[in-house]
């Protein structure tokens, strides 16, 4: 038979044949490799028959031989392979081998050469060189020193499963690209550096060009590169950059479900892309990714209908660093059909985990990631404080929704401590806006949802909103008249007893005054003299003390109604009118004044000048922004 000879040395890189010349090894059986010999074997591989020779094939390949000899029949004509790795085209390469056909080997086909080569057993046992060893050689001369090669290799192993994982080549791959991504990371930050040293800068930078190229990796595959990467120290900074390109690049293409949607709209490889790159995630430090990163990790996983411990996992690494995040971040939208819009669950876990970081920031241990809170020890109250604002102007945004229960909303308010608002006006605008939008609410949990407002801590806008609005429960309208009395009691103590102050010290101020009138050469420098202006002062005095005795009186009348109030409240009757009358009283005390109250404003206008601003709503009377947050409340 006029076959090939077999002891041809296979070159490594070769001159890659013609088209002319290269045998077609996929072509129908009357298909001949040398028309001048007849093949006397024809292999079917995945449907598809080659025309060949027994000779050249059971000389190199082991299971080839063991299967012609095998057989009952003398006069073997066909065989039938079976899960052969890489399919026709990866036995084509292994029958030219076989008939000492030239081709290259290159990163492309190693993979499959190395998988045909071990299943059809082509080891020295049977030939040596065979294409075991060729493969090989190959792969540890050229490809493992190699980070780009490395690369191409260990992605054309897909699809070779289960064989090119008993070969060991993906492992081989892996370790290599780890090696040589570290090796390039020194070099390159060393040539920076250099480079910087002579510009006069100390600063090393340099942009890894391999995170591109890990984002075409199966995702098995990439999540044992960055298990390797790790070992051998490279940067977290890079691994986190690679997880965030990798994420960016295979679930761009997943679209957002809304609420009213049904059914998977996923499938499950995106679904384990997701739930690998959350496990990679896991064991990295804080810093390495973003927050906005985390977030986006965190609607991806709902997107996708992760388990619900890798959305947990998401969750606890945004909750160390809630104080960063913003209100967008926060208003996620529920993926299913659910009692509300938001989803609000997934907001309260990761207010739980903030808390829970704090009481372990203030009993002096640290996160399990290794997050330090403004690399104090003591939990930050000015973290604390960001967070009560944040989430004041969550449940504002999603108060409106008519489908949000009032036991998750009044869930989060509870979760906050009392120290988080110093002043309570976000909150009560956000159960305002939340009573706005649930009219059904019994009278019971009006009261309850109110009893969450600390009216000591409203403002004096958010009072006289408070005063007048008829959403609100009237115990609560009660108790906020009660506080504003018992603060107007406070001022007018305090003006009384700076008064009583004023007439005590009358005699010094005359003195003063008398002492200022002659000049140094001691000639009178004012035409008033010290009767007129002992007698101007006993006048004013006058004035105060029946200033004050009318406003006693008229507390006195406040206090009778307020009685009369409580007894109508147990009557069940007259409610409403009775704290109209109370709104009017007090309304009406600020006529008291006469002209010496205007005389005593004009008096001390300089000083009220010199006085902290008072909340105005976010309007600052000097033009400037306020410092409180704005606070609008819900139209009546």
């Amino acid at each position: 038979m006029g076959l090939a000879n077999d002891s041809v040395a296979f070159p490594f890189s070769t001159p890659k044949l013609s088209a002319a010349n290269s045998p077609r090894f996929c072509n129908p059986i009357s298909r001949r490799i040398f028309s001048d010999v007849a093949g006397d074997l024809t292999v079917s591989v995945d449907g598809q028959s080659f025309l060949l020779h027994k000779f050249p094939l059971v000389t190199r390949c082991g299971r080839i031989r063991r299967m012609v000899a095998e057989s009952k029949d003398p006069d073997l004509s066909k065989l039938e392979l079976i899960n052969v790795p890489g399919g026709a085209l990866a036995f084509e390469l292994a029958a030219k081998f076989c008939y000492g056909s030239n081709f290259e080997i290159n990163t492309v086909n190693v993979a499959h050469l190395r998988c045909i080569a071990e299943y059809l057993e082509m080891t020295e046992e049977y030939q040596e060189e065979n294409l075991i060893v060729r493969t090989e050689t190959y792969l540890h001369e050229i490809v493992v020193k190699n980070l780009d090669k490395s690369l191409e290799v260990l992605g054309a192993c897909d699809g070779l499963d289960p064989t090119v994982e008993e070969v060991g080549l993906v492992d081989i791959c892996v370790d290599a690209i780890a090696i040589n991504v570290s090796k390039e990371q020194l070099v390159s930050g060393l040539a920076h550096l250099e480079c910087d040293v002579g510009s006069g800068k100390l600063r090393m930078h340099c942009q890894d060009w391999w995170v591109e190229d890990l984002s075409a990796l199966r995702i098995d595959y990439y999540q044992r590169v960055i298990a390797a990467m790790r070992r051998t120290g490279v940067r977290p900074e890079s691994i986190g950059a690679s997880i965030v390109h990798y994420a960016q690049t295979a679930l761009k293409g997943i679209e957002r479900r809304h609420v009213w949607d049904s059914g998977p709209l996923v499938g499950d490889n995106q679904r384990v892309i997701v739930e690998t790159l959350i496990d990679l995630l896991a064991t990295e430090k804080i810093t390495s990714v973003t927050l906005s990163f985390l977030f986006g990790m965190l609607r991806m996983a709902i997107e996708v209908d992760a388990g619900l411990d890798y959305r947990i996992e998401v969750e606890k690494r945004i909750g160390l660093q809630l104080e960063m995040a913003s209100l967008d971040d926060l208003l996620i939208p529920a993926m299913q059909t659910s009692d509300s819009m938001f989803d609000v669950d997934t907001v309260h876990r990761i207010l739980v985990n903030f808390l829970r970081r704090i009481e372990e920031d203030d009993s002096g241990e640290l996160s399990p990631c290794g997050y330090e809170s403004d690399g104090l020890k003591s939990p930050s109250h000015s973290s604390v404080l960001k967070v009560g604002r944040l989430m004041d102007g969550y449940l504002a945004e999603i108060a409106p929704d008519p489908y949000l229960k009032l036991q998750k909303f009044m869930a989060l308010i509870e979760l906050l401590p009392d120290y988080a608002r110093i002043v309570d006006d976000g909150l009560y605008r956000a159960i305002d806006i939340y009573l706005k939008a649930h009219p059904s609410l019994t009278e019971s949990e009006c009261k309850k949802l109110c009893k969450l407002i600390d009216c000591q801590k409203l403002s004096q806008d958010a009072s006289s909103h408070a005063a007048q609005n008829d959403r609100l429960p009237i115990q609560t309208v009660v108790r906020v008249l009660y506080l504003e009395q018992l603060r107007l009691k406070s001022t007018v103590s305090s003006s009384s007893h700076q008064h009583s102050s004023g007439c005590d010290g009358g005699g010094g101020s005359l003195s003063q005054r008398m002492t200022m009138m002659c000049s140094g050469s001691g000639v009178p420098s004012s035409c008033v003299s010290p009767r007129d202006n002992y007698a101007s002062l006993r006048r004013e005095n006058r004035e105060l003390k029946l200033e004050i005795a009318r406003m006693r009186v008229r507390l006195t009348e406040l206090e009778r109604e307020q009685g009369v109030m409580r007894q109508g409240m147990r009557d069940g009757r007259n409610g409403r009118a009775l704290l109209a009358s109370i709104s009017r009283g007090i309304g009406r005390i600020a006529m008291l004044g006469g002209p010496a109250a205007e005389r005593r404003k004009t008096k001390n206008s300089s000083q009220q000048q010199q006085q902290p601003q008072c909340w105005d709503g976010g309007k600052s009377r000097r033009g400037h922004k306020a410092s409180s947050s704005s606070v609008t409340y819900a139209e009546s």
